[in-house]
């Protein structure tokens, strides 16, 4: 419950801001105002097209070193709930939007977004004509961008901005991967599965939990004897940041993962392992998909799914029409890169985008079941 006083320091607050101020790699500065939070922060900036579900986004692993620019132009107007993160913090570099709300209407909230992000010491700037600014990178292509909020000059920001690496290249999995093996579910359940943690989400991991699994991360760079050491009905491989490319290491477990004949399932990510494991490249995309809108065709059925999307790199699809071991699954119907694919000779299959939707529609949540289904047919068979 807010007191009327509350209120209008509130917006005392919200008219004396302090200014900010968002460079982008080519030049292009956009102004705005801070959230409150003094700082500089650096990052591919990449926008979201979803129009609820920022906690999850904030949160989710795969967002690591990029600066969100939110489209929906209210941001932390339903405050956020300890329990719906997606990880142990939030994980985005910084934050873009139009409205950012100071106060919260939710009852169950836990707290307001501004609390949240202070806690975290995240960088944010409000204000900005995100249309404009979201209409430039669709042109221009995902960048690298800073935003500031303590007054550092212009000038500085764009000679400091020429350093940042970009994220074409750059390994992230292993900033935002779990340091030690931990366990989540009910060790009594039906099933167990070895997870590669490359910055996974935790409701892909409530997503197992609801289908009696019982799972154990491993970081990023276990072996396969380590991922087969908990005796696994099947192995997980998971979303995360960055270039797939330099995991090299990890692109050779995977190739023994595949081989292993246990049933194997990707996300993002994974999948783009799953992809290189077996000759296939990938590359990094214009702007990305990113939201929780995105159309996919399931090629088998013929039927459409609304997906929720996190990804700035894709699969090569010709390398994928051409294979004698792979086919392609799903296709993004905005674009027809590639959304899915699965082994022609195992049960080894893998998407680009989130089925756990969190945020986001439910669509795709029988891949869960579909990756159970072969856990079972696996269990029978041994």
């Amino acid at each position: 419950m807010f007191t009327f006083a509350g209120t209008i320091l509130h917006i005392m607050e919200y008219k004396n801001r302090d200014k900010a101020v968002l460079v982008l790699n080519d030049g292009a500065v956009f102004y705005g105002k801070s959230i409150g939070i003094k700082g500089t922060t650096f990052g591919e900036i990449c926008f979201n097209t979803g129009m609820t579900g920022y906690q999850e986004v904030f949160t989710d692993p795969s967002y690591f070193g990029q600066i969100m620019l939110a489209t929906n132009p209210h941001i932390g107007n339903y405050g956020v709930n300890e329990e719906e993160v997606d990880s142990d913090g939030i994980k985005i570099a910084g934050l873009v939007c139009r409205n950012f709300s100071f106060t919260h209407s939710r009852p169950n909230s836990t707290s307001n977004l501004l609390t949240y992000f202070e806690k975290a010491n995240i960088v944010a700037i409000s204000d900005v004509d995100t249309r404009a600014l979201t209409g430039y990178i669709r042109d221009n292509g995902a960048m690298n961008a800073v935003i500031s909020t303590d007054g550092t000059p212009v000038a500085e920001l764009k000679a400091r901005l020429k350093d940042v690496p970009s994220m074409e290249g750059l390994e992230l999995a292993s900033k935002v991967s779990t340091k030690e093996p931990y366990f989540f579910g009910n060790a009594n359940a039906k099933y167990k599965i070895s997870a590669l943690d490359l910055g996974i989400k935790t409701n892909i991991l409530r997503c197992f939990d609801e289908r009696d699994c019982y799972v154990k991360v491993f970081p990023y760079d276990s072996s396969f004897k380590d991922l087969m050491s908990f005796e696994p009905d099947g192995i997980f491989l998971s979303n995360g940041p960055g270039d797939p490319d330099p995991l090299k290491e990890v692109k050779g477990v995977v190739s023994e993962v595949v081989d292993s004949g246990l049933p194997v399932f990707g996300i993002c990510l994974g999948h783009q392992l799953i992809a290189m494991s077996q000759g296939v490249s990938t590359y990094k995309m214009f702007t990305g998909h990113r939201g929780s809108n995105h159309p996919v065709l399931n090629v088998a059925t013929n039927r459409g799914e609304i997906t929720s999307q996190n990804h700035g790199f894709a699969v090569n699809k010709e390398e994928v029409e051409n294979h004698n071991r792979l086919e392609i699954s799903h296709l993004h119907l905005n674009d027809g890169t590639v959304a899915g694919i699965r082994m022609k000779d195992k049960d080894v299959f893998s998407v680009q985008y989130h089925p756990e939707s969190s945020p986001g529609p439910h669509d795709s949540r029988y891949l869960f079941d579909e990756f159970v289904v072969n856990m079972e047919k696996y269990k029978s068979k041994n």
